[in-house]
């Protein structure tokens, strides 16, 4: 093994603090400033000192390494985009605020990138003419800009963030579904390789667009996703991805509506408490509006409107919430009493479960007044089923009917099968066999190699501090010098007997840094092994403690070289 260069804290640029800082919510925020391995540079963009370097590089490495396996080939696209491609395919507009927008002095628009679709479907359109080209997959790790509204959890949400993005290229469709299963398998290997747990996940495609969409979330507490996995069978989706089927159902002896007086009723709290029915019983309708037009989303009383579902239904359109002064303008438009009987000039949606033939009490447009025996179907008509409830603990998993578990997950990676919408807008053909123009079909991967290190962070600490797993670690081994002259010297003699090994040491060497400070940064910096030279110093034993499992063992010096050079 090469030798390799022995880190010393003495030497090393990085501060370790007693206290979270003060702006800290998740472990993995509070964790990695207080250990020294990232420093807040403004909000959302963060700086990576020597050791949250060495932890990024080995993300970076072991993506590098998977992505070679599968012949992916490796590029560096630049950051500051030119408006026209995103014109092109419409992303310009689709990304609204996220998207970083600057001029140069002459005026001319360009943009940070948040994604690069657009900009490896020109590269491929300029390189490639034939099929003979194609199939090829083009990958770079690259950093990323997206105008967060609220960054926030550190590295987890930030305005600039580090991402492996990689794109196939293929003539036909079969071509394409081949280069999503390599992406697919070597994901897996990726995130085994890091030591994530993690699930494959449903997911929807978004801004990306394209068909078939897969994320893979890692479960943890500060994780802004939330997926629902199937305790009998294999199934696992994004909320926002879970779908169910519209099932009518018998409603011909529900009697005729009846309009019923219900004074000061506005909610469905209010209405449900008045009459003695259980919310589930209602309709809640929300306003909404659609680049202006106002909708109505009907959903069961007993169920919150997502409407992260209802935006992605109708983007790109903007959709927002009716004000008092919209209410104001359509006077058949009752606050607290909206009713899907009767209304005008509005386009009604609704969840699947508001199925034809189903009953419901609901607004009779009329203040004060709700309707009881308003059936789906035969009082109302539906413009469009659409998923936009919140899915719930215990809904029924869709393949098998099982209650689904809800869990919090933070995305580590998503895989597209995107099709020909970035190829059509930007006219990606090559010439077939049949020397016919062929259009391109096209997939997109991404990994977030700095969300992946929150990510572990996350998952592998504990209550004394950060625990890596070994591959990604800084270091193999953290010496610590437990005393004064004498077992300096034996950490320094000790670390360079490793190291000359091929062994990552980091040696904790500072003077004047009393025994206790030096363990309990130890245990904080998360190095997999530590080795103690403290008061057996004089007889040239060491102690060594697995940093995960706290178990600790004396060796002579040659046994600990021997152990961890093994």
């Amino acid at each position: 093994m090469a030798n390799v260069p022995v880190q010393r804290m003495s030497q090393l640029l990085a501060k370790t603090l007693r206290d979270d800082p003060a702006d800290a919510e998740v472990l993995s925020h509070k964790l990695l400033v207080r250990a020294g391995y990232v420093r807040r540079t403004a909000a959302g963009i963060w700086s990576w000192l020597p050791l949250g370097k060495k932890v990024l590089a080995n993300v970076e490495r072991i993506v590098r390494e998977e992505m070679d396996a599968v012949g992916a080939q490796e590029v560096l696209l630049p950051a500051i985009l030119p408006r026209e491609p995103y014109e092109a395919t419409g992303r310009w507009e689709e990304y609204g605020p996220e998207l970083f927008r600057l001029q140069d002095r002459k005026g001319g628009d360009y943009l940070l990138g948040p994604t690069h679709e657009e900009i490896f479907t020109l590269l491929v359109k300029d390189q490639a003419s034939s099929y003979k080209d194609l199939p090829v997959i083009l990958y770079q790790i690259q950093n990323k800009y997206r105008d967060e509204a609220r960054p926030r959890a550190g590295i987890l949400r930030g305005r600039e963030f580090l991402m492996k993005d990689s794109y196939s290229f293929d003539t036909e469709d079969e071509g394409l579904a081949k280069s999503y299963a390599l992406h697919r398998e070597a994901y897996q290997k990726i995130f085994a390789r890091l030591g994530l747990d993690y699930r494959i996940c449903a997911a929807t495609a978004g801004a990306m667009g394209g068909s078939k969409s897969e994320e893979f979330l890692a479960p943890a507490e500060a994780g802004e996703d939330t997926f629902a996995d199937c305790p009998n069978c294999d199934f696992a989706a994004n909320t926002e991805a879970i779908t169910y089927e519209s099932k009518p159902v018998d409603g011909s002896d529900v009697p005729a509506a009846e309009d019923i007086p219900t004074p000061d009723t506005p909610t469905i709290e209010t209405l449900a408490a008045s009459l003695g029915v259980p919310a589930s019983a209602t309709l809640k309708n929300l306003l909404v509006k659609v680049d202006g037009e106002i909708v109505a989303v009907g959903v069961p009383g007993d169920r919150e409107v997502d409407m992260d579902k209802v935006e992605a239904h109708f983007a790109p359109a903007t959709v927002e919430l009716v004000t008092e002064t919209d209410f104001a303008a359509r006077p058949d438009l009752v606050r607290g009493y909206v009713g899907p009987r009767g209304l005008e000039k509005v386009t009604y949606i609704a969840d699947p479960r508001v199925a034809p033939g189903t009953s419901w009490i609901t607004g009779a447009n009329k203040a004060g007044t709700h309707t009881k025996h308003v059936v789906a179907g035969r009082d109302f008509a539906v413009d469009a089923y659409v998923d936009v409830v919140v899915v719930q603990e215990g809904d029924p998993c869709p393949k098998c009917g099982t209650g689904l578990v809800l869990d919090r997950a933070i995305e580590i990676g998503h895989i597209f099968q995107l099709g020909r919408k970035y190829a059509d807008a930007l006219k990606l053909d090559v010439l077939g066999q049949n020397g016919k123009p062929v259009r391109v079909t096209m997939g997109s991967y991404g990994i977030g190699v700095s969300r992946a290190v929150a990510a572990l962070a996350e998952q592998s600490a504990d209550d004394k501090g950060l625990c890596w797993p070994a591959e990604v670690a800084p270091a193999d081994v953290h010496v610590v010098a437990a005393g004064k002259a004498l077992q300096t010297e034996l950490a320094l003699d000790i670390s360079q007997k490793l190291a000359a090994a091929g062994v990552r040491v980091l040696v904790d060497d500072r003077p004047g840094v009393s025994p206790g400070v030096k363990f309990t940064d130890s245990e904080l910096i998360g190095v997999p092994q530590i080795l103690v030279a403290g008061r057996r110093a004089a007889d040239g034993v060491v102690e060594l403690k697995d940093r995960r499992t706290g178990e600790r063992e004396e060796l002579t010096v040659e046994e600990a070289v021997a152990r961890l050079t093994a």
